[in-house]
């Protein structure tokens, strides 16, 4: 059995096929129907692309739109990592994370 590694330690390259076979697993799933498993290797191929940016790129103040999910808003208060914390402007208020590759810059 293979051993999962962390995506802190991969490199770039690594990353990158690995977010390959997890969107093809996610394809082949919601073929599938099935809508579960296609749900969970979507967000770990979001979660190995915020590996891939730098956070330094995200500012604490600023709003960003969220990837996917256009006219919402969340303002970054601060970063630990590659997660973003802060709170969805139409949200409830509550302070929530996400990774970095959720938030696309405003233009």
């Amino acid at each position: 059995m293979q051993q999962e590694r962390r995506y802190s330690t991969m490199t770039e390259q690594e990353l990158k096929q690995e977010i390959a076979q997890l969107l093809e697993k996610a394809r082949k799933a919601e073929q599938m129907g099935m809508v579960s498993e296609f749900a969970v290797l979507e967000r770990k191929a979001v979660m190995a692309r915020a590996y891939l940016l730098d956070p330094a790129d995200f500012k604490p103040g600023e709003i960003y739109e969220l990837e996917g999910d256009p006219g919402e808003y969340f303002k970054l208060d601060y970063l630990n990592g590659v997660f973003a914390w802060g709170y969805r402007l139409k949200g409830d208020g509550k302070e929530e994370a996400l990774p970095i590759s959720m938030l696309k810059q405003l233009k």
